[in-house]
């Protein structure tokens, strides 16, 4: 337990350990699509909404990588050259870094191309979904028996 302490938090080690100037980058991008949508008509918004849905995040994208590159290595480690099995070594040693850390050299390339992480997709999500208006029919504390504001509140974010 001592160990996870010391490491950074799940959601936001991508971002601690990508240059700032790239995340101020990703977020300034993400807040033009936000402040475009401002004025938007719901089906715009659902639109975005559905494209947000079909994004891969930064985990997804470092998968897929991590998948090839080890799957190559292997298949040219037994067909040209066993020299190419260090190939998964280092792909699954870069993985559990990024496990730890939340860095390995992939995710530098994919940070620079603007591969966003759960969380920065999230963000533009539900500021979308406010500015939809999904919010507004969660009740005011107090002014609901227990449980609907709740259950208004997790419906918003679900939709």
């Amino acid at each position: 337990m001592a160990i996870a302490l010391r490491l950074p938090p799940t959601a936001t080690r991508v971002e601690r350990h990508t240059p700032m100037r790239i995340n101020e980058a990703i977020r300034a991008r993400s807040d033009a699509e936000i402040a475009r949508l401002e004025d938007a008509d719901e089906e715009e918004m659902a639109r975005r909404l559905e494209q947000l849905d079909g994004e891969w995040d930064i985990e997804r994208a470092l998968q897929i990588n991590a998948s090839i590159v080890a799957s190559a290595g292997l298949l040219l480690g037994v067909l040209v050259d066993r020299r190419f099995l260090w190939l998964p070594a280092g792909v699954f040693a870069f993985f559990a870094q990024h496990a730890l850390q939340g860095w390995c050299p992939p995710i530098s390339v994919m940070r620079r191309l603007g591969v966003r992480t759960a969380r920065e997709i999230a963000r533009e999500r539900h500021a979308i979904k406010a500015l939809r208006g999904d919010f507004d029919h969660v009740p005011r504390e107090g002014s609901a028996e227990p449980g609907r504001r709740v259950r208004a509140a997790l419906h918003a974010i679900d939709l």
